[in-house]
């Protein structure tokens, strides 16, 4: 398995306002210099986590995913974030990966975040997106997904990368932290968490804490509080000498989601 390139952008979002936040993106991945095989933005990218839908949803053909297509084009780097997406008159919180070549996969949200009333606006995804990129197999998840290790669970090697993405507030950035490593540990899994920063539209401020973290739970990387933009290198003969070493995974319970 060769190694993955894998480049997190950490950053303030303009509420509600898609285009100042494409625009905001535009400059964050201005001058990459280095290779990279896949881009990963916030929950909510384009607007922070709003329970506007009506307003601010786009359809499939909107100017955003235009935006992550061409993104990914000129990068040659899978792109993925989520955005607001109406679909035969229901609204989504949908993860969106672009492909270089033009190809969208997605992944609706599965666990909607009744605090704050996101399943009374937003419809529940009812499946998992394994993403392919150079061997290795990625499985994204939303936000309050993260608190359901059912829904997380790596049964028979399944999947090398968990990739969380949120607008995460400060005030439980300890949860963050902590659920991020356990889901590598008990998963052994390379897990990639990227947060916003700063203060939303309602107020709750946000202090990113965007990490990545080995298998054997070992924090590679954390930046909180601050813009960044980070590519980390996963080691995918490090990760399979640990499986193979310490195999915990063989005694699974073997679990199925109904």
């Amino acid at each position: 398995m060769q190694d993955l390139t894998v480049t997190l952008i950490q950053t303030e979002l303009d509420w509600e306002n898609a285009e100042a936040n494409l625009r905001r993106f535009d400059n964050l991945l201005l001058g990459l210099k280095e290779d990279t095989d896949l881009i990963v933005l916030p929950e909510m990218f384009t607007t922070g986590f709003s329970m506007n839908a009506a307003s601010l949803a786009e359809d499939m053909q909107g100017a955003t995913i235009d935006w992550l297509q061409q993104t990914a084009h000129r990068l040659q780097a899978v792109v993925a974030g989520s955005i607001i997406i109406v679909e035969n008159g229901k609204y989504y919180n949908r993860l969106c990966c672009a492909n270089p070549d033009g190809r969208l996969q997605i992944y609706d949200k599965k666990h909607l975040f009744r605090y704050a009333g996101e399943e009374k606006v937003y419809t529940a995804g009812d499946s998992r997106l394994l993403v392919e990129i150079k061997g290795w197999r990625i499985r994204p998840f939303i936000c309050y997904d993260l608190r359901f290790p059912a829904w997380n669970r790596n049964t028979g090697n399944d999947y090398d990368l968990a990739v969380y993405i949120a607008n995460w507030p400060a005030k439980r950035a300890k949860h963050w932290k902590i659920l991020l490593q356990a889901r590598a540990i008990e998963n052994q899994v390379y897990v990639v968490g990227v947060n916003r920063i700063g203060t939303d539209g309602h107020g709750f401020y946000h202090s990113g804490d965007s990490s990545v973290i080995d298998p054997q739970g070992k924090l590679l990387f954390r930046s909180a509080h601050a813009p960044c933009r980070y590519s980390a290198q996963l080691d995918g003969g490090l990760m399979n000498e640990y499986r193979r070493s310490f195999p915990a995974w063989m005694d699974a319970d073997q679990l199925v989601l109904r």
